[in-house]
């Protein structure tokens, strides 16, 4: 691990690579190909299925050439039925195969839900079958796509007993966590974040790096307040964090990286040592991810806080197309800024 030691705090490098390793620049989106890209030539057993994925590359062209190069028999065109796709890929994984199932907008999973929540999630416990399949679901906002192409439902399927959900913020986690997301025996929801695709790009170790599911990872450090959060808000909150420090604050970022399992361990740690917490997502803010975040520093750490366990998140509203709506609704650097300051003054 690098560290760029400030004056207030200590900025851990995004995606250090481990010592020695060759790393490579790429985009979060070239990130998620190449994990692909090596599961599929390690493991003869991972197939990719989705709407226009093989010869179109995708609606992101997030897989784009992987039929090339492992053809039409391990990139697979499905029919627009989410629901079809997963069970199909469901029937796959009882035979051993892997599937990598791409939703071209994690909102469309909902047309698949009974598929997820009564079938693959519910099969090892009721009979002891695994199902070894990923779920590939672009969401959340910041494109102006609209309330159908915008959302981010991870917590239903946070909510859901026997589901694994991870939701990367950086292109070495993307290919890493996609790494673990495969070749993890149970049904896995990888929410990657179509804002970051091209937006983000960054060092990406080489070979087989797979990142933990379940494990946080902390971005920057820090002792008079933490901001948990991940996906997109994460490089919001560095950002923030980064203006708090020229005002003379330090403030640490915490990256959950995984939302189930959560890193409890982490999660109390970070609050216990600055004894004030922000939490930031993009998504719904009832009932959403960051409300079990604060449960569970309410329960493990109310001892050491020295202010509300506080939330920053999307309004209870649909996503909104107009672009200055769409600003309001999604949580920014300013927007934290606002509430650190309050939180930090408190």
């Amino acid at each position: 691990m690098t560290w760029d030691q400030g004056l207030h705090g200590a900025v851990v490098s995004l995606d250090a690579p481990a010592a020695g390793g060759v790393t490579r620049e790429l985009t979060y989106l070239e990130a998620i190909r190449d994990g692909m890209r090596f599961m599929m030539r390690q493991d003869p057993a991972v197939v990719l299925m989705g709407e226009d994925i093989g010869v179109y590359g995708g609606a992101f062209k997030v897989t784009q050439g992987l039929i090339d190069e492992f053809g039409a028999d391990r990139v697979i065109d499905t029919p627009m039925a989410e629901l079809a796709m997963i069970y199909a890929a469901i029937g796959l994984s009882f035979q051993g195969i892997r599937p990598v199932v791409e939703m071209q907008f994690a909102d469309f999973i909902s047309t698949g839900f009974d598929a997820i929540v009564q079938f693959a999630a519910t099969n090892h416990y009721r009979w002891g079958q695994p199902v070894p399949m990923t779920i590939r679901a672009p969401g959340a906002g910041g494109l102006r796509a609209g309330p159908f192409h915008s959302q981010s439902n991870e917590a239903w399927f946070v909510h859901t007993p026997g589901l694994k959900v991870v939701a990367p913020s950086t292109p070495a986690d993307a290919r890493g966590l996609l790494i673990s997301a495969i070749r993890d025996p149970n049904p896995v929801i990888y929410y990657e974040t179509k804002y970051l695709y091209r937006s983000l790009k960054g060092p990406v170790p080489d070979g087989d790096q797979a990142v933990p599911i379940g494990q946080a990872a902390l971005r920057r450090t820090g002792e008079e307040l933490a901001l948990i959060t991940y996906g997109a808000m994460v490089q919001e909150c560095l950002n923030a964090a980064a203006t708090l420090e020229r005002e003379g604050h330090s403030v640490e970022v915490l990256d959950l990286r995984t939302l189930k399992p959560l890193d409890e361990a982490a999660i109390l740690a970070s609050a216990r040592k600055t004894g004030k917490v922000l939490i930031v997502h993009e998504a719904n803010r009832t009932c959403g991810v960051g409300s079990e975040v604060a449960a569970l520093i309410a329960a493990g750490a109310f001892e050491y806080l020295d202010g509300p366990i506080s939330r920053l998140a999307g309004p209870d509203t649909p996503v909104p197309y107009s672009p200055p709506l769409e600003d309001v609704h999604r949580p920014a650097a300013q927007a934290i800024l606002r509430a650190a300051r309050d939180l930090l003054a408190y």
